[in-house]
């Protein structure tokens, strides 16, 4: 099996929560460790037995508990935002792996429920402890306890749309820092400076390369 291929089937093997609990930015970046045999199978708490033996299979190898370390799996839940307390700061949507908050700065930030994977991620950033996280209904269709292949596929794409965005933006503020501003260009001064010290330059340079006995230009 070849590794790209490898590491898609054990990502489709992941609910896509994006809730770093494995120890990894990401359910792919988790995935891609597994296929390099980086990563023991048994970190995904949200995936449960299903993801457990899922992986198992793929992989050829016997079924194992879930690492301990990785803490047990919880209910599932959501985040919500208390609107009287939320003051716009913008850290929630900074953190958010599928964009389900939206809002503007100084503007009340919103929850779209049916989005959010309930990672939790938006939780520590909160200045003013305005996110709550409510329960939410485990979907009804399989193949996890919690969540449905719908929602997975649906967050997988969204992660990915997300890191693009984010990456297209990172290049956009190099771009910018490498352009030059007013600050970066000299003086008029200087300028002329620098012009008559490289025509001095080149003037010596070829008063050194003429032949002897020849006039100056």
């Amino acid at each position: 099996m070849a590794p790209e291929d490898l590491v898609g089937r054990i990502d489709a093997c992941l609910p896509q929560t994006q809730c770093t609990r494995c120890g990894y930015p990401r359910c792919r970046a988790y995935a891609e460790a597994v296929a390099r045999g980086e990563a023991d199978l048994n970190r995904c708490p949200p995936g449960g037995d299903y993801t457990l033996h899922s992986l198992a299979r793929l992989l050829g190898v016997p079924p194992k508990p879930l690492d301990p370390g990785v803490g047990a799996p919880r209910p599932r839940v959501r985040a919500a935002v208390d609107e009287a307390r939320c003051i716009g700061c913008r850290k929630c949507l900074d953190v958010c792996p599928v964009d389900a908050i939206v809002g503007s700065r100084r503007q009340m930030h919103t929850v779209i429920a049916p989005l959010c994977t309930g990672c939790e991620l938006c939780v520590p950033p909160c200045p003013v402890d305005c996110i709550l996280l409510v329960p939410a209904p485990p979907a009804a269709a399989a193949p996890w306890n919690e969540y449905a292949r719908a929602e997975a596929d649906e967050w997988r794409e969204r992660t990915g749309s997300r890191l693009l965005r984010l990456g297209a933006r990172r290049e956009r503020v190099r771009r910018r820092s490498a352009e030059p501003t007013l600050a970066d260009i000299p003086p008029p001064e200087q300028i002329r400076r620098d012009l008559e010290a490289a025509l001095e330059r080149s003037r010596q340079r070829r008063a050194s390369a003429r032949p002897r006995g020849t006039a100056p230009e």
